[in-house]
């Protein structure tokens, strides 16, 4: 497949984040990358596509979900590819255990490999942080929000899922918490990426996850929310994510905001509304690059 034949829809004319295709021994692996983070020139990290991968059906074909019913060793061959890709070992990563709520984890070197080749001991984990060089920080997503953060100055990284549930409960800002509270970071050295998720024209909501919004973001609802009628709303979660950034103390040249739609990209990316649910898992992964 040719780089030409990969064309996401977006919000604008200028995609963002990026794409790459690796290439060896016949195989070829595309992922989005933000280039504001690879300025850091600390970090490797990626969000994965639906291709790539050896997954079949509607798990076509990087899959990287062990609990929706696909075959565990194609699963484990995808995860092994995202590994090939970005030049990291299969054995350093590490996932959230993901439920919705706004609990950061610090994650070191003894938690290589949890969620992949052992299992995690902890649970209701949406977020990770760590400090540790080659440790691959995993999360997972069909629709939700990737939130990446990377401090230049205290050398070390966040990786963060953001669904509605997160996004009201300002899950960018806790875990920033969680990185000053652990590395002593301040939000003016962190650079930080929206990723890919569902769109606000594609993401319609009830009624009462709205009034939430409202209480949380009053001064924003005009950016945030579009009322459709018959207590039907419209969210805009990468806006919202943005806001809580900017106001948890993110230098606005320090982020890069998503504009790909996963539900709008359901044969290039998993989108769990798109398929009503038949779907597979995207990937977000950041590590520290070891010197």
């Amino acid at each position: 497949m040719e780089e030409s034949a990969i064309k996401f829809k977006t919000a604008s004319k200028e995609q963002m984040p990026l794409l790459r295709q690796d290439e060896s021994e016949g195989r070829i692996f595309p992922y989005l990358y933000y280039p504001l983070l690879e300025k850091t020139g600390m970090v490797k990290h990626c969000f994965t596509t639906r291709m790539g991968g050896v997954s079949k059906g509607i798990f076509e074909s990087l899959n990287l979900s062990f609990t929706r019913g696909d075959e565990r060793a194609a699963v484990e061959e995808n995860f092994r590819r995202v590994s090939w890709a970005l030049g990291i070992e299969y054995k350093n990563f590490v996932f959230t255990d993901q439920t919705h709520t706004t609990n950061v984890r610090r994650v070191g070197r003894e938690d290589a490999g949890k969620g992949l080749i052992r299992e995690r001991g902890y649970t209701d984990v949406d977020g990770l942080i760590t400090d540790e060089p080659g440790l691959i920080l995993s999360t997972f997503y069909a629709d939700c929000v990737p939130l990446y953060f990377v401090d230049t100055k205290h050398r070390a990284i966040g990786l963060s899922h953001s669904g509605w549930r997160g996004t009201v409960g300002r899950m960018g800002e806790a875990t920033l918490r969680a990185m000053q509270r652990e590395f002593q970071t301040e939000p003016k050295d962190v650079v930080c990426a929206i990723g890919p998720s569902i769109c606000q024209n594609c993401y319609e909501i009830s009624e009462d996850v709205a009034m939430e919004f409202q209480k949380e973001f009053p001064q924003y609802i005009n950016e945030i929310l579009l009322e459709k009628g018959q207590g039907k709303y419209q969210l805009d979660l990468w806006r919202t994510n943005e806001i809580v950034l900017l106001e948890a103390g993110i230098m606005q040249e320090h982020l890069s905001v998503t504009n790909i739609c996963t539900c709008c990209n359901e044969k290039l990316l998993f989108s769990h509304r798109a398929s009503q649910g038949r779907r597979g898992n995207l990937g977000a992964f950041l590590c520290i690059k070891e010197v």
